[in-house]
């Protein structure tokens, strides 16, 4: 060893290994140190976690003179930093899968783009005009290594990615992480964009059929060493960890593959290239082997793409999978392809039992839907399914069972093709012999056809697998069994055959007549249940059939058994259709239905006729309505008609009404309502009488106070059907005892029966109408606190007579059952979240009514972008805001808020700030401050506490120009105005 070389290791090894009082980043700017570290087995901290403390060093702004922030100086320290960055990747030998998982995107993209300039990559020019032949090695890796890290990016972001669960809200935190998620979004912006030529270089660099080099710890030192280095640039490229064209090669396909791929979902020809691509890199994978490669490719990923690829390109060569074939069949309708691919696969048993379960489900599906010649490609795919379940110790499903209830010639000599293909009698064990013997036993002895039996049992495969003792024995059963069907009775022509056990065909049935909503097959199957039995009742099998009473009474009396049994299924399958929203079978079974009543009853015929219209309307509610549509006229006439009906002695239901009333408010058929609707039915039906008062009301509401009568009649009708009923009644010993009911008889209508009635309700004016005025009831309750603001509050009288009648608990159940449903209409409607913020406020949910008043604020100003209307921030708003915020403990915001008032509230301001028990960033909000007299507090209140840096955040936003009391009002204005809406979103983030 030379002299200077022992001087140089006693100098090295006399360092400390750790910095007492200096961090890592500069500690490892010594010479030799940042090596020493990384050769560590477990270095601490990681070298990811310094490439992020170098680079974030490097990348800090500087403030001037005049505390302007600039951009990061090029000086020798931070070119140090980003070159130590870059020393730190050369040692993970820049392999991309273990940068991306521990680098955010803004990271990497600063690191490599650091390494193209050291890289004497001329900055602005386009990556895709650069000949790579022509380049130094080095300089062509790095753009290998830039592109494909894009195009990598660009296939990570488009998969889910589970969000993690937020802590507790930290102003701070929060703005970071939206900031980093901001660039992130910038960054991939701009790679979508470069997307193409990105791709254009990765396609050049497959013609390139030289070695590459990247850059090592050794080659940036060089470049370090050199006197004429300018920003890391120098000549010295052609050095470093040697790449070969075949790794590279490998590398660029992979990349390539995975970006055509998602393309693909777009454009199904680019599949072909991602195939194309996948199939070269596992070619080059066999050639070389995983272990040889400097980067890492996943396999099991890499396979399940080629999988993909052969199963969306259809392929139709050689190494094409089973998966990929039947797909391809089932896409192009070959289904006796499928079938072939199934018996092949039962002597080698690949596909998964659940594979082969799907691909028959799907077929089921499709002959259900009308497409009879599926039929026997059902059976076929079913026979195959079974034979392979039964030679994996499986039993029998009962799906062959049901499809083996009429067995042929034709479907025997199918099912013994299968199963002499399914096994080789050579090579197969003796448990597998003997579960194929004990399968074709069992078929036998289930058939009661002779001549079937003889089939079997003639076959060569029945033959080799059971002894004569066995097969003798099977004979005697056959013969000594009592034959169930007598040969000599007469057919039954019917709708279904008829198997050997008439109580099985009868649940059979049953279970289909439970399952269909067929009209014409209810019919048939109730038929052929009759022609069975005359003993049983079919319209009591599922007790899932409900009828409502009115109708039942007159179904039930109908004397024909079949008929009888028929229109109730029908009404009943047709009504759960309807409350499933099934509206296409329900319109099926009510045509049928009053097809066949109007033979025999015009009773049940007008039964039908509402029943239809009802669901009419549900229809067009849940389609053309949802758009804004208006009904048609026909429909409209046919509600006022079924209003004006007086026809005796028809059973009506009571949700009719309710339906037309609120399909007539929804529509705003407020002149019927009000002007044309008969007065006899005014005074019979309740519904048309609350509709008629909704719709008046609703109507003169633009007009002077002297004009709303009706507004008064609408609040009696309400107060009454909120009042309670007193009853009194004398106990054992003597004393009166007041009795209070809930549900008062006096009104036109239950309470229960009204919030029905309301919730049908969608028109915006007529919701925001009864909900003032459940409103101004639940406030003139006298020991009210809290009052609730909402709009055209003003219309309703301001008080009751008798108090004590109103059952003021249900009319705040009500209140808050309304709002909640009127909500879910419309959730930026922000008188209704005012209402409910207040409904939260009076409850002493501060948190929650905090949510809804921001939440109120928000949908009527884009997201605080534009100034929230002063009728929706009132000053008794922001007062509320400020309780809220108090009473949390969140005393800055308090602060804050106090200067949204009309009036600035500087001793509600000061008592807060004087508060030192704060639950919100105290400091960090003083920003967004724009009152001078409470900045100046604050100042003299850090000053008397002796907390120096809590002054100088007050002094520096104080310091600010646009604060400037000599400045216009319009710039004064415009500052608050900018730190209300900062303010504001802040808050919302936390709260929403």
């Amino acid at each position: 060893m030379s002299a200077e070389a022992a001087d140089r290791e006693a100098a090295t090894s006399s360092r400390p290994c750790t910095p007492p009082q200096t961090s890592w980043f500069e500690f490892l700017l010594e010479e030799g140190l940042l090596e020493q570290h990384l050769q560590k087995p477990s270095p601490d901290p990681p070298p990811v976690q310094l490439i992020v403390q170098f680079l974030e060093q490097a990348s800090k702004p500087s403030v001037n003179e005049q505390n302007q922030v600039q951009p990061p100086p090029d000086n020798k320290r931070n070119r140090i930093l980003k070159l130590l960055a870059l020393k730190v990747a050369a040692h993970l030998k820049w392999d991309l899968d273990v940068l991306e998982k521990s680098l955010s995107v803004p990271v990497l993209n600063m690191l490599l783009n650091e390494l193209l300039c050291i890289s004497k990559v001329p900055p602005g020019t386009k990556h895709v005009d650069v000949d790579l032949s022509s380049l130094p090695p080095t300089t062509a890796m790095a753009i290998l290594l830039y592109n494909r890290w894009a195009i990598r990016t660009i296939v990570q972001s488009s998969f889910p990615v589970k969000q993690a669960k937020p802590g507790p809200p930290q102003l701070n935190v929060m703005n970071q992480m939206q900031q980093e998620k901001e660039l992130t979004e910038n960054i991939l912006k701009v790679l979508k964009e470069q997307a193409a030529d990105s791709i254009l270089v990765l396609e050049g660099a497959l013609k390139l059929n030289k070695d590459l080099y990247v850059h090592t710890i050794r080659t940036l030192d060089l470049l370090a060493m050199e006197p004429g280095m300018v920003n890391g640039e120098t000549e010295s490229s052609t050095a470093g960890l040697k790449i070969s064209a075949e790794e590279i090669q490998c590398q660029v396909c992979y990349d390539l593959g995975a970006i055509y791929f998602q393309q693909g979902s777009t454009n199904a020809a680019v599949h072909e290239n991602a195939k194309e691509k996948f199939f070269r890199t596992k070619e080059l994978i066999a050639k070389n082997g995983s272990s040889s490669l400097h980067f890492t490719i996943d396999e099991e990923r890499l396979a399940g793409y080629c999988q993909a690829c052969g199963i969306l390109t259809s392929s139709s060569d050689q190494q094409a999978t089973p998966y990929s074939q039947i797909h391809s069949c089932m896409k192009s309708g070959n289904y006796q392809d499928v079938v072939k691919i199934f018996l092949e696969d039962n002597l080698t048993l690949s596909l998964p039992v659940q594979f082969r379960q799907s691909v028959l489900r799907e077929l089921f599906q499709k002959a259900q839907q009308g497409n009879d010649a599926l039929d026997e490609v059902c059976f076929k795919v079913c026979v195959c399914n079974t034979v392979c379940n039964v030679l994996q110790g499986q039993t029998v499903d009962i799906q062959f069972c049901q499809l083996f209830l009429k067995p042929n010639k034709e479907k025997i000599d199918f099912l013994l093709e299968v199963c002499s293909r399914s096994i080789n009698l050579e090579d197969a064990s003796e448990a597998l012999k003997r579960k194929m013997a004990a399968f074709l036993k069992n078929l036998c002895l289930g058939l009661e056809d002779l001549q079937l039996v003889f089939m079997i049992s003639s076959h060569e495969l029945f033959i080799k697998l059971l002894k004569d003792d066995e097969r003798k024995l099977l004979v005697d059963q056959m013969r000594k069994r009592s034959p169930r069907i007598n040969p000599c009775t007469k057919p039954v022509t019917s709708f279904y055959d008829i198997p050997a056990s008439a109580s099985v065909n009868i649940g059979q049935l049953e279970h289909q007549l439970i399952l269909s909503v067929d009209p014409w097959r209810i019919r048939q199957i109730l038929i052929e249940l009759h022609g069975m039995t005359s003993e049983r009742q079919f319209w009591t099998v599922s007790s899932k059939w409900e009828v409502p009473n009115v109708y039942g009474n007159v179904i039930l009396g109908i004397k024909d058994n079949l008929t009888r049994d028929l229109v109730y299924i029908l009404m009943a399958k047709g009504l759960h259709c309807c409350a499933i929203k099934d509206f296409v079978h329900a319109k099926q079974l009510f045509a049928a239905c009053l097809e066949l009543v109007t033979e025999f009853s015009p009773k049940l015929r007008q039964v039908m006729l509402n029943e239809m219209l009802l669901l009419d309307i549900y229809t067009h509610e849940a389609g053309a309505g949802v758009s804004g549509e208006r009904p048609p006229s026909d429909l409209i006439s046919r509600v006022r008609g079924y209003l004006e009906m007086r026809v005796p002695d028809i059973p009506l239901r009571q949700v009719i009404a309710e339906e037309c009333v609120a399909f007539l408010l929804n529509w705003r058929e407020n002149e019927y309502l009000t002007m044309q609707v008969p007065l006899p039915l005014v005074q019979t039906n309740p519904y048309v009488k609350l509709g008629q008062l909704l719709a008046a009301t609703c109507k003169e509401l633009p007009g002077p106070k002297e004009s709303r009568r009706t507004a008064k009649d609408l609040w009696e009708v309400v107060v009454q059907i909120c009042s309670v009923s007193n009853q009194h009644k004398r106990g054992n010993d003597g004393r009166v005892s007041l009795i209070k009911h809930r549900e008062s008889t006096l009104g036109i209508m239950y309470r229960s029966e009204l919030l029905s009635f309301l919730k049908k309700l969608r028109e915006p004016l007529v919701l925001t109408t009864i909900l003032s005025l459940f409103v101004k009831l639940h406030n003139v309750r006298e020991d009210i606190v809290n009052d609730i603001a909402a709009e055209h509050i003003s219309i309703w009288p301001s008080s009751i007579p008798n108090l004590q009648s109103v059952d003021f608990e249900a009319v705040a159940v009500t209140v808050k059952e309304l709002v909640s449903y009127a909500l879910t209409i419309n959730a930026n409607n922000h008188f209704w979240l005012i209402i409910q913020a207040d409904i939260y406020f009076a409850t002493n949910q501060y948190s929650a009514a905090l949510h809804y008043y921001l939440q109120a604020g928000a949908v009527c100003s884009d997201f605080f972008n534009k100034m929230v209307p002063p009728d929706v921030y009132t000053d008794q708003v922001i007062k509320r805001m400020i309780k809220c915020c108090s009473l949390l403990n969140c005393h800055t915001q308090v602060a804050i808020l106090c200067q949204f008032l009309r009036e600035v509230d500087y001793k509600t301001a000061f008592k807060a700030l004087q508060e030192q028990n704060s639950h919100d960033a105290m400091d960090s909000y003083y920003e967004y401050i724009w009152d001078v007299t409470i900045l100046e507090y604050l100042t003299y209140l850090h000053h008397k506490r002796g907390e120096t840096d809590k002054r100088q955040i007050a002094i520096k936003a104080i310091g600010q120009t646009e604060l400037n009391a000599s400045n216009p009002e319009e710039v004064l204005q415009l500052a608050a105005q900018r730190r209300k809406k900062k303010f504001l979103q802040a808050m919302a983030k936390l709260y929403f």
